[in-house]
């Protein structure tokens, strides 16, 4: 456990905060498989961290869009508009909903004294929609996304734009993400970690263990309330 208590938490977005579920109707509105949508979304987190891992930066809409008329496109008897059935299926992250523990635990953890922000491979606009809409825009200090950076997390210099736009040291900041990878890239670039699991149970051990390990974020509230 982190010896000191964090001062900033720093929450990944897509999948840690949104809930990605109702994306699956967009693919099946255009004939598509709703089971795409895992494959897909892991296929923009590769590209995008190929990208970064080469020196180069592409945004997640660009890549995003690229991935879907890839795949569209190999369906076997898909005949639709690649380009407009990919529209609609990114228009769906302007509708997302977060998870149902994110509005009491956001205002919880808030309450508590620690200083909230986000940092996600997404975009600050669609993270400003989401917890608008959730009614806990307020409670964040500031929104980053890696277009600052110009290199997607897991890369250090993403945790590291994050962290100094809130004039904190990385031994200051707690990373909460539902993903190993984003964990591991937080420790290595020296941030404390939790590990959302909602409903994994097995985090991959050749990645850098979280400091928490933690069910949601109502879960987190009394972990971080117990230890400190």
């Amino acid at each position: 456990m982190p010896a000191d208590r964090p001062q900033v938490l720093v929450f990944d977005v897509n999948e840690t905060l949104s809930d990605l579920t109702p994306l699956r109707t967009r693919f099946e509105d255009i004939d598509a498989p709703g089971h795409l949508l895992p494959t897909w979304f892991a296929g923009v987190l590769r590209d995008g961290f190929a990208l970064t891992a080469a020196g180069t930066y592409a945004d997640f809409t660009t890549i995003a869009y690229d991935g879907l008329r890839a795949m569209l496109s190999g369906l076997e008897g898909w005949a639709r508009d690649e380009e407009a059935a990919a529209r609609h299926i990114l228009d769906g992250f302007a509708r997302l909903d977060v998870h149902p523990d994110v509005p009491d635990g956001v205002r919880k953890l808030s309450e508590a004294g620690y200083r909230l922000t986000a940092m996600t491979n997404g975009s600050v606009a669609l993270t400003e929609r989401l917890l608008d809409k959730a009614g806990v825009l307020d409670r964040f200090d500031v929104l980053s996304d890696v277009s600052g950076p110009r290199c997607w997390k897991p890369a250090p210099a993403a945790y590291h734009y994050a962290i100094e736009r809130v004039s904190v040291r990385p031994d200051q900041a707690l990373m909460v993400a539902v993903h190993p990878w984003d964990i591991d890239g937080a420790r290595r670039a020296g941030l404390n970690g939790a590990w959302l699991r909602r409903g994994a149970s097995v985090y991959p051990q050749a990645m850098t263990s979280p400091n928490y390990n933690v069910q949601d974020l109502r879960e987190l509230v009394d972990v971080l309330a117990a230890d400190h």
